[in-house]
């Protein structure tokens, strides 16, 4: 179904004769779809499943929630039209989706399609979508003045040695690396994407298959908007749906096909400090719970490094209250997908980009899953070998699959 269609559907009980006709089409539908931590020492874990800060909001019980359809009629007939409130719409989930400028060609769609009283349930009203990550006051950003970029004469130099923005970047693993000159003159390349044919844009084998993290191009750059150089600086290419699931709480899916190798989205939130993200730990009802939306941006902290930013507590991400739809991703032991470090700027490597990519060919409909822990967990804790009085502070993994080492952390 096209993605058009899919933001001109109306919402239950919407007859064609009416005379005042919606203002801007839903994006939440009950319509079928073709059929996640740990991350760089932080966490994550199923969502939907936790409890909101008792501090600040109370937890909703199932028989007080309305239905999708119910849910969604205020935006579908009124936001938009001369008169609405404007603090509503703001804080309105299908007119923060419809305000990202990829919406049109790449929608966001959340549909519930569970039984009982799960199929009752809404997103939270008080979570906001976000389309980029947001700093708090107290992380620092370096200036316009402090930025760099490489001086590459065309998009082509980009993709080896002598482009500055991948000099920290491991040489690839199938070019000559003798101290000999490469044949004709040719550069040294150091390229993370296949730059041609096929597999153009999507990230090498040699790097899904790692650790590493990944550099690129940016607007502090000479290149231009299409350089192959980047492909996370460009943003997500596939549309991406919330879905209820049966007993995970939400989860995301792809109504397209996605390949190995592919860009599929950011983890976005609030960029806040060590101090702040031990502080809303302590403040969430249930405290290990809250991690499931802390990501640290620790890939590149070093207490030998001459970066004062990069020798201190590392910031983390929070995707508890406002993020995109990555927020939403279900852990599994067996993931289709991984998390990578992304940098842009190196100046502001302390606040590096979560960036998410297929680990094998995705077929359109399949739950998209990333591994919370990233194999942390130990062998010998998994397949039930875990102590009985350790279990019961461990989180259950609830991802069913062949490989389930029977717990988060």
């Amino acid at each position: 179904m096209s993605s058009d269609l899919l933001d001109t559907i109306p919402p239950e009980g919407y007859s064609p004769h009416q005379q005042n006709k919606p203002a801007c089409p839903t994006l939440y539908r009950s319509i079928p779809i073709p059929a996640p931590s740990r991350v760089f020492l932080s966490q994550h874990a199923s969502h939907d499943r936790i409890s909101p800060r008792a501090s600040s909001i109370p937890v909703e019980q199932p028989h007080e929630l309305p239905k999708m359809e119910e849910a969604m009629k205020q935006h579908f007939f009124h936001h938009g039209k001369p008169g609405t409130d404007p603090s509503e719409a703001e804080k309105c989930h299908w007119c923060q989706i419809r305000s990202f400028k990829t919406h049109k060609k790449l929608p966001i769609t959340i549909v519930n399609e569970a039984k009982g009283d799960e199929r009752k349930e809404v997103l939270n009203p008080d979570f906001k979508f976000i389309d980029r990550s947001i700093p708090s006051d107290d992380v620092p950003i370096a200036g316009a003045s402090f930025r760099t970029g490489c001086n590459c004469a065309d998009d082509e130099q980009c993709m080896y040695s002598t482009c500055e923005c991948l000099d920290e970047m491991a040489p690839d693993s199938d070019e000559d690396m003798s101290d000999a000159p490469p044949a004709r003159g040719r550069r040294m390349q150091k390229f993370q994407y296949y730059h041609s044919g096929t597999k153009a844009g999507l990230l090498k084998s040699r790097i899904l298959d790692s650790r590493e993290p990944i550099y690129e191009c940016h607007d502090g750059c000479s290149c231009s908007k299409n350089c192959p150089n980047r492909v996370v600086e460009r943003g997500r290419t596939v549309p991406l749906q919330i879905f209820r699931t049966k007993n995970r709480g939400w989860g995301v899916k792809c109504p397209v096909d996605i390949k190995k190798g592919q860009f599929v989205d950011k983890y976005l939130g609030e960029i806040i400090t060590s101090e702040e993200a031990n502080r809303r730990r302590a403040e969430s009802t249930i405290s290990d719970k809250k991690d499931v939306y802390l990501f640290a941006l620790d890939k590149f902290s070093d207490p030998d490094s001459p970066d004062p930013l990069l020798r201190a507590p590392p910031f983390e991400v929070d995707g508890e209250w406002m993020s995109g739809p990555t927020r939403f991703i279900n852990h599994s032991c067996d993931p289709n997908m991984r998390i990578f470090a992304r940098v842009g700027d190196a100046v502001d490597k302390h606040v590096h980009d979560l960036a998410l990519f297929a680990i094998r060919d995705i077929p359109a409909g399949e739950e998209l899953t990333f591994d919370y822990v990233d194999g942390g967990l130990a062998e010998e804790d998994a397949g039930g070998l875990v102590p009985d009085d350790k279990k019961k502070d461990m989180t259950k993994c609830l991802c069913g699959t062949k490989k389930c080492r029977g717990f988060l952390w």
